[in-house]
């Protein structure tokens, strides 16, 4: 366990100005289905933050208790943190419910209801952007939410199917 805990704390982000991510972001209470049942302010909290920090979203999908997004920042801009911060932040301060909050959470202000950290995942070429993508649209059929994955409502996995059907 002490060796876990020291290769968590050596842990750097790569921020790439410019960069394109692959993102999963948790909710702190695995199993539920708040996501869903709050997707408006998850969008409004979304859309508030982006149109101070632009951002580019290739593929995203929203499942009850997380999400993943791949995303491209603008040239000259790096830093996703502060947008998963405020997004967090947004949708945590408007949203109804409340979990059990640690005291080091408390002390924080923090609510309790996202999971501390974040992972991400630097894109590095065409291949790696199209498993990512695939991996966003194919989430809900791995987890046995859909059968088909244009079957499940709160991806983007519509605006692709779009885009083809015209192409």
């Amino acid at each position: 366990m002490l060796h876990q805990n020291c290769l968590m704390s050596r842990y750097r982000r790569m921020y790439v100005p410019g960069g394109t991510y692959f993102f999963t972001v948790n909710l702190a209470q695995r199993g539920g289905d708040l996501l869903l049942r709050e997707i408006e302010l998850l969008r409004l909290s979304y859309a508030s933050v982006a149109a101070e920090h632009p951002i580019q979203c290739d593929a995203m999908v929203i499942l009850p208790d997380h999400l993943h997004a791949v995303w491209t920042l603008p040239g000259g801009d790096a830093d996703f943190s502060v947008r998963w911060k405020k997004i967090k932040a947004t949708f945590s301060k408007h949203c109804g419910a409340v979990n059990d909050v640690s005291s080091s959470k408390a002390r924080k202000g923090e609510r309790g209801i996202w999971q501390r950290r974040f992972w991400e995942h630097y894109i590095r070429d065409e291949e790696d952007f199209a498993a990512h993508v695939n991996y966003c649209h194919w989430n809900p059929v791995k987890h046995g939410f859909v059968e088909r994955a244009d079957d499940w409502p709160y991806s983007t996995v519509h605006r692709y199917a779009k885009v083809r059907r015209w192409a």
